[in-house]
């Protein structure tokens, strides 16, 4: 074997493995784990209800935040002990004034007068918080009514230092779930995970945290989420994932805007491993197993899709190797379809997978030459809200 057929090799088996191997592995593993975590089963209900505060970072959310406040307020959690804190971040629009005119005792505005970033909002939020369990959310994420219980029941275990709960994904124009096939997979992968007491990472829009290990996120971090959940491997407790607690939140209008939002997690993915890294020593054990596996090849694999499309160019007088690059053009070509088909911004399920899967690496690409430039502010552009959605009780 040639080094240039050595270089394909390693690049495809690399994607392989990130996106197929990886998964296959984390499976088997999570069926015979010694003590697995029963994800939705784990902890009976409490007979006393702590405190807990639900914090929201909300920035330029006039369309949405009323709807928001009527959904975190209809919550089925006992009233004396929930808070509801909205962080707003600047004053560039009517967001604070309709917090501020909102009518129920639970709600409190926190209004920043000078635009920062989600990571500042939070970091000066937090500490405001009553609760000694604190739930974060987005502003254009809905609850369902007893997500905050399915949450807050498994602090009853002193070693539980954070649940992630299920982000499910609502067409804005339908209404209807539009969990794809990829997303369906992450959360299999979530699962998997947490089953062996390796979740990398939160669902931004519904997780539970002990007060006590907030602390403080760089001002510049743009997955605050990703942080601060493995922030709490670093603690030594637990970070476990509850399917039973769901929230929802509209997907992107436009194909563009979901390049905007991936190509952002991309950056901030590249831009954590400098606070992260500890966590990528054998020490941790399936935490570090999962984070290099599931994370570190999944952010490389970009690279490794140029280096495996250039070798095979390379290697394509030899006809096996013309045949895989056929296969590779042909992919290519089809996820193309894909991402140019126009009929209310929806393409047909065959080409629905190639896209998004070129989409995304594509993003990951834009992420990391942004977070090799540099990274030094916490604001980013934000994607435009629809209609809020509608919430009802399962």
């Amino acid at each position: 074997m040639t080094s240039l057929e050595s270089i394909f090799w390693i690049c495809a088996s690399g994607v392989l493995y990130a996106y197929v191997g990886f998964p296959i592995v984390v499976w088997g593993v999570s069926r015979f784990y010694k003590n697995p975590v029963d994800l939705a089963n784990s902890s009976p209900l409490p007979t006393e209800w702590p405190m807990v505060s639900l914090v929201i970072a909300a920035y330029k959310e006039e369309k949405v935040i009323l709807p928001r406040l009527v959904n975190a307020t209809l919550l089925d959690y006992p009233a004396e002990k929930l808070e509801i804190l909205i962080g707003v971040d600047g004053s560039e629009d009517c967001t604070g004034d309709l917090v501020r005119e909102f009518v129920d005792s639970r709600v409190r505005l926190i209004q920043y007068p000078v635009r920062r970033g989600k990571a500042s909002v939070l970091n000066d939020t937090a500490p405001q918080a009553r609760g000694e369990i604190i739930v974060f959310s987005d502003a254009n994420t809905m609850t369902q009514p007893n997500s905050i219980k399915q949450l807050v029941r498994h602090f009853v275990d002193s070693q539980v230092g954070s649940v992630c709960g299920k982000l499910e994904l609502i067409d804005p124009a339908s209404g209807q779930n539009v969990d794809g096939i990829y997303w369906k997979y992450e959360n299999f992968l979530k699962g998997c995970e947490g089953r062996i007491n390796a979740l990398l990472g939160v669902n931004g829009g519904i997780y539970a945290l002990r007060k006590e290990l907030y602390e403080p996120i760089p001002t510049n971090a743009i997955v605050d989420d990703f942080l601060i959940g493995m922030r709490v491997h670093l603690r030594g407790r637990r970070l476990i994932y509850d399917p039973t607690a769901v929230a929802l939140e509209e997907t992107p209008d436009t194909i563009g805007q979901e390049f905007q939002r991936r190509s952002r997690i991309g950056a901030g993915g590249f831009q954590s491993l400098q606070w992260l890294w500890p966590l990528l020593s054998p020490t941790y054990g399936w935490v570090s197993f999962a984070f290099w596996s599931h994370k570190i090849y999944r952010w490389m694999c970009p690279l490794l899709m140029v280096g495996a499309l250039v070798t095979n160019i390379a290697l394509a007088s030899q006809p096996f190797y013309l045949t895989l690059l056929l296969c590779q053009l042909a992919f290519y070509l089809i996820a193309a379809v894909g991402l140019g088909w126009l009929t209310g911004n929806r393409m047909p399920r065959a080409l629905r997978l190639p896209a998004m899967f070129v989409s995304m690496n594509a993003a990951l690409l834009v992420g990391l030459w942004r977070s090799l430039r540099g990274i030094r502010g916490g604001t980013w552009k934000r994607t435009e809200r629809t209609q809020p959605l509608e919430v009802v009780s399962k």
